[in-house]
């Protein structure tokens, strides 16, 4: 943030420790190490691999665009060789499709959802005419330093918050001066720029403006070539095989779309996808059991690199209540029914202000710097076991995805659904929703307060506290030492626990590897 503000001559030099060019291309970042040079490159940098060997030495391909609203013939050829022949023939896309034909050779393309084609338009939502050129940002006057008085203060602020990062009591030591009368001033000052990050707000929970955070992302120009804005099919041209790479290549974001573009209004939007994802964590036993529940967002639309990048494409958007009691209080059924339907009508308080334009598009500026009409909607919610029974209603040990007896995983099960979920609150009491179907009947999920949001369907594990640290450390490592000191013993065991310490340190690195 304070690094794009334009500082004047009269300002003292900073000290500046990025040296290091990523070097990549038209890439401005800059580090301090040569290890975070790579770890930029690895992840915000995509390596393309080389083409097969009858297409190396072909001349790099042309962007080509395949006409739209002409008439296809979908008969199968009667040889399947003569697509092999002629690399430019491709099969037809059906109807209202737009497809892309790109890659080397030109043997992957994307087919476009039709109605949602993110199309540009005014700050109005007037839609423009293809090729136009977006309306200009307001310039501001090289000593404008709002909300700062001056340059001295920005700079103060800057040493104080970013570099420092000087404790409240001492700052108030050094503010006896002007320009800030005391730290609260300063950090109001703070959370005025009309740039980065949002306020904080408090009701009672402490949270931001969900819809200006999204707003910040859609508005980033940092990864403005790394955004898709329209839901699309993959597949290469050899087979017609489908490739996933991003979440816009899915399936679920494909049939988001189609039910969106059922209300002609929409046509033309910019489909948008929330994710959402919490986690409660501990962060002191011994003074107090200090316990925070942090809420993270980001939007569907960017690439996967950036997102693991941490490239301001995710985002903490609150810290939800943690309701206290006594122990002897904290199992009673009245007091967790509170807490359960505390967190999800927090939920629907910190979303709703997204409510309105997940029916009615509103207009939201681009890093690009191209307006476009959005509509809204809510994408999965990253969650480990543990919250996803809190999510959905059900009763612990029973799944939130299908309605399979935990006792027997083996037997073909249906998927859950909102409307299954509804139909059975209706019809059976709440002694039979708990233990004939793990539902708790009295609660109501967030997600019933928005359209097209199914709490069953949103759902998706949490890599890290699942696979990574539930399955292969808290089960598979232990399951194996303990297999170690039954058949060698302890000793021995611990040798080969060694052995394997070693071998994995001397793995290679990877890229794909986290």
């Amino acid at each position: 943030m304070p690094q794009i503000i334009p500082r004047n001559q009269d300002s003292r030099q900073d000290h500046n420790a990025l040296q290091l060019p990523c070097g990549h291309g038209n890439c401005w970042h800059f580090f301090k190490t040569h290890a975070g040079r790579t770890k930029h490159r690895n992840s915000a940098h995509s390596i393309i691999p080389n083409p097969p060997p009858d297409i190396a030495d072909d001349p790099a391909p042309e962007h080509h665009i395949a006409p739209v609203g002409q008439e296809f013939d979908y008969q199968e050829p009667e040889h399947q060789d003569q697509y092999i022949e002629d690399e430019t023939h491709h099969l037809p896309p059906p109807p209202n499709i737009d497809t892309e034909f790109w890659g080397p050779g030109d043997h992957v393309y994307q087919n476009f959802h039709k109605a949602l084609d993110a199309h540009t338009c005014d700050a109005h939502g007037t839609f423009l005419s293809p090729g136009s050129a977006p309306e200009p940002l307001s310039e501001k006057t090289p000593n404008d330093w709002t909300p700062f008085h001056n340059c001295t203060g920005f700079e103060m602020a800057e040493f104080f918050f970013i570099e420092n990062q000087m404790p409240a009591t001492q700052i108030n030591r050094l503010l006896d001066l002007p320009p800030f009368a005391d730290y609260h001033n300063l950090y109001k000052t703070i959370d005025n720029i009309p740039v980065g990050d949002v306020k904080w707000q408090s009701f009672p929970r402490n949270t931001l403006d969900r819809h200006q955070v999204v707003w910040n992302m859609l508005g980033n120009p940092h990864y403005v070539q790394e955004f898709d804005y329209r839901p699309y099919r993959e597949l290469s041209t050899d087979g017609d095989v489908r490739q996933w790479k991003d979440f816009m290549s899915g399936d679920w974001a494909w049939n988001q779309a189609d039910l969106i573009a059922t209300d002609p209004d929409t046509h033309g939007s910019t489909f948008v996808l929330v994710v959402l994802g919490s986690d409660k964590t501990t962060v002191s036993v011994a003074t107090g059991n200090n316990e925070y529940y942090p809420l993270y967002a980001s939007i569907g639309n960017v690439h996967n690199n950036v997102r693991h990048a941490h490239r301001e494409a995710l985002a903490i958007v609150g810290f939800l209540a943690i309701p206290k009691t006594t122990k002897e209080h904290a199992s009673d059924p009245k007091f967790c029914k509170f807490w359960r339907q505390l967190f999800q009508s927090s939920l629907t308080k910190i979303l709703e202000r997204l409510w309105p334009a997940m029916t009615k598009p509103e207009v939201v500026r681009f890093g690009d710097n191209h307006f476009r009409c959005v509509i809204y909607g809510l994408g999965p919610y990253i969650a480990d076991y543990e919250e996803q029974v809190l999510l959905a209603c059900i009763v612990r040990g029973w799944c939130a995805r299908c309605l399979g007896p935990c006792t027997n995983l083996d037997e073909p099960a249906s998927e859950c659904c909102h409307e299954h979920t509804e139909a059975l609150v209706k019809e059976a009491t709440l002694g039979d929703l708990w233990d004939e179907y793990g539902i708790v009947g009295d609660l109501v999920p967030f997600t019933n307060n928005f359209p097209q949001a199914d709490v069953h369907e949103l759902i998706a594990p949490d890599l890290l506290h699942q696979l990574i640290k539930g399955t292969f450390k808290d089960h598979i490592v232990d399951w194996v030492e303990k297999y170690l000191h039954q058949m060698h013993g302890k000793m021995a065991a611990k040798r080969i626990m060694n052995d394997i310490d070693r071998s994995y340190l001397c793995t290679c690195l990877s890229k794909a590897m986290r």
